[in-house]
């Protein structure tokens, strides 16, 4: 049997795209930041803030989050948040931003998934990036796709993204033929979802490398059943 190429190097936990440090683009700032030019020091300070909303949204969840408590990690000011973000439904609309190009970015960089280990390797190597995209926005992602937001435009764009990573399993196998093969799809994505979650959480006790290569070869025999 073929030795199963590695997945390619890992991008960063603190930015998943692995290009160093990313500032917001302009068009996903907060609401008052979008009516000015955002100088180096203000797109890191805006960054800081998003980041902190991360850590908040992760330990109290989207409802009980308060602006208090993302002034409090980012270790800033109330007047300092309010120079970027109208409120805290704003600087969540803008970390939603950030994931769906994250994800649009990842559903396009899967190649063609063959029964083959040629491609198992393609599909772990895809589920790698995605295990690293998670570790950074998981409390993003978790919110989406949990009934917290489920009815509001920024849940039904979660719900849309998962779609899309569905389609992107469905267009590089052929899917499955005995089953329909958007169910199939979405079904497999909702479990890579929720198994990086659980081993982040310490739910399940697996290493990344251990939970990439078990998902990969699940979601490969799922694909094409031997």
């Amino acid at each position: 049997m073929p030795t199963r190429k590695k997945a390619a190097t890992r991008p960063s936990a603190s930015s998943p795209a692995g290009n160093g440090e990313r500032p917001p683009a302009p068009g996903r700032a907060g609401a008052p930041a979008r009516q000015r030019e955002l100088r180096a020091r203000g797109q890191r300070t805006m960054r800081k803030l998003l980041d902190a909303g991360i850590q908040v949204f992760a330990k109290r969840g989207y409802h009980a989050a308060r602006v208090d408590d993302i002034v409090k990690a980012a270790r800033t000011s109330h007047g300092t948040f309010y120079l970027y973000f109208s409120n805290k439904e704003d600087l969540f609309q803008a970390l939603v931003a950030d994931v769906a190009d994250e994800l649009a970015t990842l559903r396009g960089s899967l190649g063609p998934v063959t029964p083959d280990e040629k491609g198992l390797a393609e599909l772990e190597a895809w589920l790698d990036r995605f295990a690293a995209l998670y570790e950074h926005y998981g409390p993003i992602i978790r919110t989406w796709t949990e009934a917290e937001v489920g009815g509001s435009d920024v849940g039904r764009l979660g719900t849309d993204v998962v779609g899309e990573l569905a389609s992107a399993l469905i267009e590089a196998s052929g899917g499955p033929t005995d089953i329909d093969p958007a169910i199939a799809a979405m079904a497999l994505v909702a479990m890579v979802e929720r198994l990086n979650y659980f081993v982040l959480s310490g739910q399940v006790a697996a290493t990344r490398d251990q939970m990439v290569a078990t998902l990969a070869g699940v979601v490969h025999r799922a694909l094409f059943p031997r």
